[in-house]
Parts: C-alpha cells; structure tokens; sequence
C-alpha cells in the first residue's frame, strides 16, 4: 500500500492548524488516516512544529513519500539527515557511532541557529512593544492636555462675570474716597470762609479810614483856637510894655 506523510488541516477561519499524518496515498483529503505522527502551526515566529522523531523515521524507512512541506518539516527536525546517515553506516561508509556524532553536532548547531532567532524575535517584539507604549503615553498626554483644555474653557464658560466678582470692591472704593471728596469740600468752604471774612474786614478798614479823616478836621479847629491864642498872646505882652512906660 502507497503511503504517504502529509498535512491535515485542522484549526478555525484566517488561523489554520496542521496535523502532520500518515495516510493512504488514495484516501480523500478529509479522509480517514493511518497515523498522527505530529502537528504543525504556523502563527507563531518561527512556527511551532512537534513530530514523533522515531515514527516520522520508520514511515520514511519503509517507503512513505512526504509531500513538499512535510519534507520542509522533516528536514528542519533532522530526520532526513538521521535517514541519510543510517543509510551511511548500512553502506559501511562510517559505523555508528560516528553517525550519532554527526547527527549531535548537527542537532546543537541547529539549536543555536534557533536559539538566536528567538532572541531576535524577542528583542524585536519588546522593542514593539516599547514603541507601542511609548506612542499610547503620546496618545494619552495629548488626550489629557485636550480634556484638560476643554474642563478649563468650560469651568471659565460656568464661572461668574469678573466684574461682579469685583463690584464690591469698586463699591468700597468709593465708600473710601467719599471722605475725601468731604474733605475737599470742607477746605474749599474753608477757604470760601476766610475769603468771606476778609472781604467784611476790608469794609471795616475802609469804615476807619473815613473815621480818621473826620478826626482831621476836628482837630482842625483846635488848633484854629490856639492860633487866636497865640494872637492874644502878643497883644498882652503889648499891654505890658506900655505900662512900663
């Protein structure tokens, strides 16, 4: 019977999963099969296989042809080259120990080479990942600035008018300067006043000058009195002498 090792698609919609079988090179794709020897999924980096190392090496040694992508699998997994190598030691060409030696170094070589790209993978996934958080915290301090703003222009929008706020105050400030508006105008009477008053005391001074020029002329008359005095004065001195004559 034509065997053959092949894939079995199993799995959901836009995420397909693999069974590695063998089975009848007759049987339908969906059919029945001889064996599960492994699984195969490719949405992971690098994809994730499993295989029965020894029955995928049996099925091989006793005929089953692998189609192109199971041959892809078999060959990464190192069971084409343990089939070559056994191959090698039947032919006498090495014994087998040697082929064992062959086989490790391969084996721990491949286990680097894998080693190192699930390093990189991961660098480079961390390195994504930073990225994303770095831009979610862009997206975040740029949404919270925003929020921000807006709270900002609508608390300004629902506060009261500043010139309400300040009312009061202008209110007591012209409380305040109403005193010395008074003050102004209590100086200003002040001022009225002593002007007033300087303006009866100029009328009195004039009432005295007039006064003073009544004066004058009484003592006019005195002293028209003492002159017929004087006048008299002579006269008897002249009495005088002609008595002495």
């Amino acid at each position: 019977m034509a065997t053959k090792l092949r894939l079995q698609r199993r799995g959901r919609k836009n995420y397909p999963f693999y069974q590695i079988i063998v089975a009848d090179s007759r049987a339908p794709r969906d059919g029945k099969y001889i064996e599960r020897i492994g699984s195969y999924n490719p949405n992971t980096h690098p994809a994730t296989i499993t295989l029965d190392f020894e029955r995928a090496l049996y099925w091989l040694q006793t005929g089953a042809q692998p189609t192109d992508t199971v041959r892809n699998i078999l060959s990464e997994e190192g069971v084409l080259l343990k089939k070559h190598l056994l191959g090698g030691v039947k032919k006498g060409a090495f014994d087998e120990a040697e082929a064992e030696k062959r086989f490790e170094a391969w084996k721990n070589s491949k286990s680097q080479l894998a080693q190192k790209i699930k390093d990189k993978d991961n660098e480079q996934k961390r390195a994504e990942e930073k990225a994303r958080l770095d831009a979610e915290k862009e997206v975040n301090k740029t949404r919270a600035e925003v929020l921000a703003k807006k709270k900002a222009e609508e608390e300004a929008a629902n506060a009261p008018a500043p010139v309400e706020e300040e009312a009061p105050v202008a209110e007591e400030t012209v409380e305040v300067a109403e005193p010395a508006g008074s003050v102004v105008e209590e100086t200003v009477e002040a001022k009225v006043e002593e002007a007033a008053a300087e303006v009866e005391e100029a009328p009195a001074e004039v009432e005295e000058a007039p006064a003073e020029v009544e004066e004058t002329p009484a003592e006019t008359p005195a002293a028209t009195e003492e002159a017929p005095a004087a006048e008299e004065k002579p006269a008897a001195e002249a009495a005088e002498e002609k008595t002495e004559e």
